[in-house]
């Protein structure tokens, strides 16, 4: 496909999206001979969910990518459910003659012989041409579990105080973990959370990895991160949440008993997220992405041709805050060089009723910080007109930050996505910081340095495109705000063509 073909109206210009057809969870991320890999649920053949595939895509960079052939597909043991990829460098696998490769460890979905009950078993495939295509493992499946209805999504990493493979695994109500010498012989090593954390819908999707606390490897801890599908008795829909522990080699230890509900993302559109597999230790970074849709209504937003887009890679680290040990989220450096025109603002003085123009876009990156003064609401609006704005607020008397997108545009096509949430999130020497990312069907809030992170799909029209500040009962002071225009990811399309 040209570049030409990328800007259908929602059609984001800094997000990874398919090149046609549905696509959720992320899976297979890995980093292996200067490429990061990511692959996707993937349906060729709608947009809507059908039989899964694995979709396939390749950077150099996060940002640019090239979309490849399918990667797997339905076979004799059912259809390819979520995974991850692990290179196999010292071919504990046997797979590549003593080299190096790719092994994918994924779940075939399928049904029990002469049953309509699902039945998810988890299966291995291999490359031996850094990804370009693959082969299945002769006999597969390789792990399973007959009296588990939920039993995928299996994360698999290379545990070095070990020496051997571990893999963590959705079961229902809890994760599981095995291990292997050579990935294609598992047994089991222990669980966790069965009555940990929220169980507002079924675990999926987990991953496990260590992280020092404030950047010193003298305190390093575990983080286990969980999504939680939807049940129609929350509004949230599917989240994530995450646990701060310990991995002793057999299972994880939540720090806590019980462990605190922790949510990795406080808007309402981050599901599934992993993190990328052999990042070099040179570069020392934890890389995430998240799919950005909620399965309330991801069967129903209103793009054609395509559907769902990825969250923005990003940095995971652990920070300390009033004796608290928290995951702190910040994208990724590389969106820098994106950057076009700015504009810059200092000493603001905003009052109640006078909203500050600071231009137009609808593919921005926004920095700004507030003193906590006396007004009620403070914060910025986006993607306005005289009849739709998406609200980007701080509530002084809650101490709570809040999106709303009740007015944000297209809300109609399902009956909870009109709506206004918020999150603790405390001042920081009386200023609160917020740096935002605008698409052109999204918005990512990353505030206090990714103390809070809000992720938000939102559909305005094309002329929607204002960005004010404002203050709502009383006057607040900006001490600065950074406006940066960004250029779209496809080459040579500027971020404001054709939006029809």
């Amino acid at each position: 496909m040209t570049t030409a073909n990328y800007q259908e109206r929602f059609r984001p210009q800094l997000h990874f999206t398919p090149a046609k057809q549905w696509m959720n969870d992320p899976n297979g991320m890995v980093f292996y001979e200067g490429e990061y890999h990511l692959c996707y649920q993937y349906h060729p053949e709608s947009t809507v969910w059908g039989p899964m595939h694995w979709g396939h895509a390749v950077s150099r960079d996060l940002i640019h990518w090239e979309h490849l052939p399918i990667a797997l597909e339905p076979d004799q043991h059912g259809t390819i459910f979520s995974g991850s990829i692990v290179a196999d460098e010292c071919d504990t696998s046997g797979f590549f003659g003593g080299g190096s490769g790719l092994v994918a460890i994924f779940t075939h979905h399928d049904t029990m012989p002469g049953t309509e009950i699902a039945r998810q078993r988890q299966s291995l495939a291999y490359s031996v041409d850094r990804g370009r295509t693959w082969l299945k493992y002769a006999n597969n499946p390789v792990l399973a579990e007959e009296h588990l209805t939920d039993f995928r999504d299996p994360k698999v990493f290379w545990y070095e105080d070990g020496h051997n493979w571990v893999m963590v695994i959705a079961a229902g109500d809890h994760i599981r973990f095995y291990t292997s010498p050579n990935l294609k012989e598992w047994e089991y090593s222990g669980e966790f959370g069965a009555d940990q954390g929220s169980h507002t819908g079924v675990w999926e999707c987990p991953d496990l990895f260590p992280l020092p606390v404030d950047g010193m490897a003298s305190t390093q801890k575990w983080v286990l991160i969980v999504s939680i599908g939807d049940d129609a008795k929350y509004a949230e829909g599917s989240r994530t949440q995450y646990f701060i522990g310990h991995f002793d080699g057999y299972t994880f230890v939540a720090g806590e008993t019980p462990a605190p509900i922790r949510w990795l993302d406080h808007g309402r559109d981050n599901y599934a997220g992993v993190t990328w597999s052999d990042v070099p230790e040179h570069d020392g970074r934890r890389l995430f992405i998240g799919w950005m849709s909620n399965w309330k209504y991801a069967l129903v937003t209103p793009t054609s041709q395509w559907r769902s887009a990825m969250t923005l890679p990003r940095e995971l680290s652990l920070g300390m805050d009033a004796g608290e040990i928290y995951l702190r989220q910040i994208p990724v450096k590389e969106l820098c060089v994106q950057r076009g025109r700015s504009k810059c603002f200092a000493s603001l003085v905003v009052s109640s009723g006078q909203e500050q123009d600071l231009g137009e876009g609808d593919l921005l990156e926004i920095i700004a910080e507030f003193e906590v003064g006396d007004a009620l609401e403070f914060g910025l609006k986006v993607r306005t007109s005289d009849k739709e704005e998406t609200i980007i607020g701080y509530d002084s008397s809650q101490h709570r930050l809040f999106i709303d997108r009740t007015k944000s545009g297209m809300t109609d096509f399902h009956d909870e996505f009109a709506c206004k949430h918020s999150a603790l999130l405390s001042p920081i020497h009386g200023m609160i910081k917020l740096h935002i990312f605008v698409d052109w069907s999204s918005i990512e809030v990353f505030a206090n340095d990714g103390r809070l992170v809000m992720t938000d799909l939102i559909f305005p029209e094309p002329s929607s495109r204002g960005l004010k500040l404002f203050a709502k009962e009383g006057s607040v002071k900006v001490k600065s705000v950074a406006v940066y225009e960004l250029d779209s990811i496809y080459a040579g399309q500027p971020s404001t063509v054709s939006h029809s």
